[in-house]
């Protein structure tokens, strides 16, 4: 059953369904710049207090592929109000956990739960929305979910000033009890005819079927390796431009803004062209500006020791967040409107899965500008060689759009 596109896009479901499906990174990122003083204050070792990044991290992504075929079957609102709430049960416990045990298992629940938001809105906004308007919808809700990441540990510097790391939480259990709310004025997006029946092995069958189909499963990818670079940049930020070129704590804020601004930016430019150029442009042209800006940063950090030289390509590379994270998503649900969750929740594991794994093992052999600069050439380049090397070729929504004409 195809959606009806739209005219006009109601201003209070898109901000619900953008803080959705920001509240995942804003829980993993929030905190990180009160780690050492949480795992001071737990006695805990550094190893432990990164462990409690992974945890979440991988809460998030099991989340999703938990959620995301369940919703098929029953629903996504019941299933969304249940994962928020749960959200903020979490954050409330980690506030009040008196051992980094404790912290390390409710981490991994609250990631959990925060998957669910993710998975959630997108597949409400993929049953509500078809072609191009489908496109614009991800555009926006991606200005919120893709600037998350980088404002989040911006924010948790700021409350730091007037609270503890316990504090931090606390502005999580409001954050969650707000979002609570917002996700209530959400009606039910998928009806009892369109919900699809089947238990564990049905919904196992539906993963491998998505994981079989390129239309789906070749955007997924672009989408998942092209934003990597973003996390390789928050993973390694801190380190390469504070130790290696002398940035301090507040020159150090101004990038993270300045790059949070330039994926608004372009997150707003995309939204407005998707309908008139496609998804598939831009997601194209997304890939190889990124690619371009990691080859321009490369060069820069081998022949210059100026910090410019990172910092102008890096801006160029981290705003097109903006742009390739809602268009790969938008090509990859166009055409799965009866596996909606299911898709939205493979997409996502394949996104933290890829965020997760690269960072640390580039990180092996240490942290400098060469080697956040090889590793986002390394993402880039995947991304480029997997979008005109195997796909996808054309844009689905310009299709039907050109023989409804």
């Amino acid at each position: 059953m195809t959606s009806t596109p739209a005219v006009r896009i109601p201003p209070g479901q898109l901000l619900a369904l953008g803080g959705l499906s920001a509240l995942g990174p804003l829980s993993l990122d929030l905190y990180l710049p009160a780690l050492p003083a949480l795992t001071a204050d737990l006695h805990a070792s550094e190893a432990a207090g990164q462990l409690s990044l992974s945890l979440c991290l991988i809460g998030l992504a099991l989340g999703q592929l938990f959620v995301g075929p369940l919703t098929d079957r029953v629903g996504r609102r019941m299933p969304l109000l249940v994962g928020v709430a749960l959200f903020s049960v979490a954050a409330g416990l980690c506030a009040i956990a008196p051992s980094i045990t404790v912290l390390l298992v409710v981490r991994f629940v609250g990631g959990f739960a925060g998957g669910a938001g993710i998975v959630i809105a997108r597949a409400m906004v993929r049953d509500l929305y078809a072609g191009p308007m489908l496109g614009r919808v991800f555009a926006l809700i991606t200005l919120v979910l893709g600037v998350a990441p980088v404002v989040a540990p911006l924010l948790g510097g700021l409350l730091l000033k007037v609270t503890s790391w316990r504090g931090l939480f606390v502005a999580l259990v409001v954050l969650g009890i707000l979002l609570l709310g917002a996700a209530a004025t959400l009606g039910e997006t998928l009806q009892a005819d369109r919900r699809q029946a089947g238990g564990v092995r049905t919904m196992a069958r539906r993963v491998r079927s998505l994981l079989q189909d390129r239309g789906f499963l070749l955007p997924a990818l672009v989408g998942a390796v092209g934003v990597c670079g973003m996390f390789v940049y928050i993973a390694m930020a801190s380190f390469v431009l504070q130790s290696s070129y002398g940035l301090s704590a507040q020159q150090f804020s101004l990038v993270f803004g300045a790059n949070a601004i330039a994926i608004l930016l372009v997150g707003q430019l995309s939204a407005s062209l998707v309908r008139r150029v496609g998804a598939l442009a831009l997601l194209t042209a997304g890939v190889v500006v990124a690619f371009v800006a990691a080859v321009v940063m490369l060069v820069g950090v081998l022949v210059s020791g100026s910090v410019w030289v990172l910092l102008v390509p890096l801006l160029v590379l981290v705003s097109c967040t903006g742009v390739i994270l809602p268009n790969s998503v938008a090509l990859a649900l166009d055409g799965q409107a009866a596996r909606a969750g299911t898709a939205s929740a493979v997409f996502g594991l394949l996104q933290f899965a890829i965020a997760a794994a690269v960072p640390p093992l580039a990180s092996l052999g240490g942290v400098t500008a060469v080697v956040m600069a090889w590793t986002v050439l390394g993402t880039t380049t995947a991304a480029a060689l997997i979008r005109f090397g195997l796909g996808p070729r054309r844009d689905p929504a310009r299709l039907a759009a050109a023989e409804g004409a």
